[in-house]
C-alpha cells in the first residue's frame, strides 16, 4: 500500500481508508477478519463517524495487541441514541460520547478528532467561536487527539474552515458528479437530477479552490463518498450517464490536490480486496479521461484533469506537475514559497516547453499546455 503524508499532521496514512459503515451489524470475529485484511494489505486509516456502540466495542477489541498500527479518525458531535445515530452540538452529549468512544476503542488517544457534519455556515461560525472548538483544542492540548478536523459536505463552509487556520484535516465528499455542483447547505442537492438537466461545464470553481487551498496551507484530506453510494458504478444511476470502475473513481479523488486517503465503503471484506485493488492497477485501469470525455452532458473542455495523457513529454516536463502548481499559484494571487520550492524540486522545468504540441494532441480536454507552459515559465522564472 502506498502511503502519503496527511497534510502537516506527520501522519502517514495509506491511500485506500476504511469507512466505518463496513463494520455494522458485523459480530465481534467478522470485524476481526475485516482488520485482518486491512493489517495484512496495509490499509491503516479507519473513519468512525458511526457512534453505534457494538460497533465500536466489536473494533477496539479487534485492534488490541495492534492499536499502534492503525490510524483512527474519530468523530466528535456524534451520539448513539434511540438506538440510532444522531448528530449533535450539546456539549454534555458530546463530551459523553467522546469518552464513550475511547473506552469502547481501548485506548486513550486517536490520531484524527474529527468535528462532524458542518454544511452550513452558520452552523461553521457556532462550531468555530463556541464551546465545541474550545473542547476539541482542549483534547489536543492534552494529548487525546492528535491533530482536529472537520467533516463537510460544502465547499464553502470548508473553505471558511480551511482558511481559518483552526483544522489541520478536512473529511470531504469528491468525485466527478459531486465536483460539478456549486456549494449548497442540503447535501441532497448533490445528486438531485435537476442539477443535472442541463450540460454541465468543469469543475465548480469554489470547490477546486478548495483543494488547492487544503495543499497549500498543509490541510489533508481524506474522502468520503467517492463511488457516490455506488452510483458511479452505474450508468443507469450516475447522473453522468456514464459507468466508472471503482479503480477510476479512487484515481479520480487521488489526484485531487491535498487529498491523502479515500475512505472505502467496504461492507465485505472482499469489497475491501477490490478497492485495495487499486494499488495494483495499471495506468489503464485508472484512466478516467476516456470516460469523462464521453460523458453526455457533462464537459470538462480546457480543464486540466491532471490524468496524465499529456505524457510522456519529449523533455521530460511533469506537465501534470507544473500545471497543479500554477493552479495553486493562480488561486492564491500570488506564488507561495511551498509551491515555489516544490517547483524546483521538479527535474524539468516549464521554460524548457519546446512547443512541440504532443501533449496537446493527447489531452481529451483540449488543455492549452503550451500556453499553460509558458505562463509557468513567467510564473516560476524558469
Amino acid at each position: 500500500m502506498k502511503q502519503r503524508m496527511l497534510g502537516r499532521t506527520g501522519i502517514q496514512v495509506g491511500e485506500i481508508g476504511m469507512g466505518c459503515e463496513g463494520f455494522v451489524g458485523k459480530s465481534a470475529a467478522e470485524v476481526a477478519a475485516f482488520v485482518d485484511e486491512m493489517e495484512r494489505t496495509g490499509v491503516n486509516c479507519i473513519d468512525l463517524y458511526t457512534p453505534d456502540a457494538q460497533l465500536r466495542t466489536n473494533l477496539g477489541l479487534a485492534l488490541a495487541g495492534r492499536r499502534e498500527r492503525f490510524v483512527l479518525q474519530g468523530h466528535l458531535c456524534t451520539i448513539w441514541k434511540e438506538e440510532q445515530y444522531k448528530r449533535t452540538r450539546q456539549m454534555d452529549e458530546i463530551k459523553q460520547g467522546f469518552t464513550d468512544l475511547l473506552e469502547r476503542l481501548q485506548t486513550n488517544f486517536i490520531e484524527i478528532g474529527m468535528i462532524h457534519y458542518v454544511d452550513s455556515m452558520p452552523d461553521w461560525e457556532l462550531v468555530k467561536a463556541g464551546p465545541i472548538m474550545a473542547y476539541a483544542q482542549q483534547l489536543k492540548a492534552a494529548g487525546t487527539i492528535g491533530c482536529i478536523g472537520l467533516s463537510s459536505h460544502n465547499p464553502e463552509v470548508a473553505l471558511a474552515a480551511v482558511e481559518s487556520g483552526l483544522i489541520e484535516v478536512l473529511m470531504f465528499s469528491i468525485n466527478p458528479c459531486y465536483d460539478l455542483q456549486p456549494a449548497h447547505e442540503d447535501v441532497e442537492q448533490l445528486w438531485n437530477p435537476e442539477n443535472y438537466a442541463q450540460a454541465l461545464v468543469n469543475l465548480d470553481p469554489q470547490r477546486e479552490r478548495l483543494y488547492e487551498t487544503c495543499q497549500r496551507l498543509g490541510v489533508g484530506i481524506t474522502v468520503m463518498k467517492a463511488f457516490g453510494g455506488g452510483d458511479l458504478l452505474r450508468a443507469d444511476l450516475s447522473p453522468a450517464g456514464v459507468a466508472l470502475t471503482a479503480t477510476q473513481c479512487l484515481h479520480y479523488a487521488l489526484t485531487r490536490p491535498a487529498v491523502a486517503c479515500v475512505m472505502s465503503g467496504a461492507r465485505t471484506p472482499e469489497e475491501l480486496q477490490q478497492s485495495v485493488a487499486y494499488e495494483h492497477a495499471s495506468d489503464a485501469q485508472k484512466d478516467y479521461a476516456e470516460a469523462f470525455a464521453a460523458m453526455p452532458k457533462i464537459s470538462w473542455e480546457g480543464h486540466c484533469m491532471y490524468c496524465g495523457h499529456c505524457a510522456p513529454c519529449p523533455q521530460s516536463i511533469d506537465i501534470a506537475a507544473v500545471t497543479k502548481f500554477l493552479n495553486l499559484c493562480k488561486a492564491q494571487g500570488e506564488v507561495p514559497e511551498t509551491v515555489r520550492e516544490h517547483y524546483a524540486l521538479l527535474p524539468a522545468k516549464a521554460g524548457q516547453c519546446v512547443g512541440c504540441g504532443a501533449c496537446e494532441k493527447r489531452c481529451p480536454f483540449h488543455v492549452p499546455v503550451i500556453q499553460n507552459m509558458q505562463a509557468a515559465k513567467k510564473t516560476f522564472g524558469k
